[in-house]
């Protein structure tokens, strides 16, 4: 910012009246003067207020992003496997839904899938040999984004939405810096789930891992069902929670979540809770208006597993219980189904 600096110099003119003035011409000497000194803090008042005005903008700008930098990035890809023919100049958005496991992301994903123009590609990383490190991370994603990783979701040509499914340790947490920095440069959009209830999920996790050695349904593993009598089947097993270190892994997975939530800041994302999803459809349109695409109903087959009380889904409930009774994560015990009794 210029600054207005008002010097009197020795080769300034000087004007020096007779000694013996007139009390009019001193009188007209003084009004000069003082017009002259009101000119000029005028002036300076003036660029002050000017220069706090822009640093005040300036903060309000930081503070609340443009309206441009909501709105999600077109891309027009043009894949090496296929040819989009028609649909060449039709744009696509990028996104991806990072999450935990038996947060219902599955079920999630399944919505997102019936709409006609997304095409979500599943939990690509859960294989380890394209996460072992940052340059099979990147490589496994450009193919994702140009189309060219093809799944029974892939509505490739007509796309509107490309994506996939991203669990935290799946190398999205050892490698957030790189991946966020793709992500910014690519205009990929993260859509945050996660469950508000982290002892319903302890139960999903327990009775998904029991489920992979038992195979309740007729000697197959299944971690999504369609149909209320598989659901009842799988829920049919109460795991044990260990009352012992409950507390300490409720706050472990609270901490995975807000680091994730930290490390992906800067990027265009939403959070969304599985909770909500259930009780509240409108949130499908908010993440639908999120990513750009026209309005659908989104439908999805899955059932889902463990309904009604907690308490009916917990060998040692008393435990459980007792150990998180008067604690903040008491809310837990209390339905987001049924009351236990």
């Amino acid at each position: 910012m210029a600054e207005y600096i008002c010097l009197f110099s020795k080769d300034t003119l000087i004007i020096k009246p007779p000694k013996k003035s007139s009390l009019f011409q001193r009188t007209i000497a003084l009004w000069f003067a003082m017009l002259c000194g009101f000119y000029l803090y005028g002036t300076c008042l003036k660029h002050v207020g000017t220069f706090t005005m822009l640093k005040f903008q300036n903060i309000q700008l930081i503070q609340k992003p443009s309206l441009e930098a909501q709105i999600p990035t077109l891309h027009y890809p043009k894949p090496e496997s296929f040819s989009r023919g028609e649909c060449a100049l039709n744009p696509v958005r990028f996104f991806a839904i990072i999450s935990m496991q038996r947060s219902g992301s599955g079920w999630f994903e399944t919505l997102l899938n019936s709409h006609i123009n997304v095409s979500s590609n599943g939990e690509i990383f859960s294989v380890i040999d394209r996460r072992n490190n940052v340059s099979n991370i990147l490589q496994t994603l450009e193919r994702v984004y140009n189309l060219d990783w093809f799944t029974s979701a892939s509505k490739n040509e007509c796309s509107a939405a490309v994506g996939l499914k991203w669990m935290l340790n799946q190398g999205l947490m050892e490698h957030h810096r790189e991946i966020v920095e793709y992500f910014n440069d690519r205009g990929i959009s993260a859509i945050f789930l996660f469950r508000r209830n982290l002892l319903r999920r302890m139960v999903s996790i327990l009775a998904n891992s029991y489920d992979r050695k038992a195979k309740l349904l007729n000697g197959t593993h299944k971690s999504h069902v369609h149909s209320e009598q598989e659901a009842a089947a799988l829920s049919s097993y109460k795991p044990i929670i260990n009352s012992t270190s409950l507390i300490s892994d409720l706050k472990e997975v609270e901490m995975i979540t807000a680091r994730a939530l930290e490390n992906f800041n800067s990027t265009r994302h939403m959070v969304l809770y599985y909770e909500d999803l259930v009780t509240n459809q409108t949130k499908l349109k908010d993440v639908q208006e999120f990513l750009g695409l026209p309005l659908m109903e989104l439908t999805s087959r899955q059932v889902k597993i463990h309904k009604g009380s907690l308490c009916d889904f917990v060998s040692n409930w008393d435990d459980v219980n007792k150990t998180l009774n008067g604690t903040e994560y008491e809310r837990f015990l209390h339905a987001d189904y049924e009351e236990c009794h």
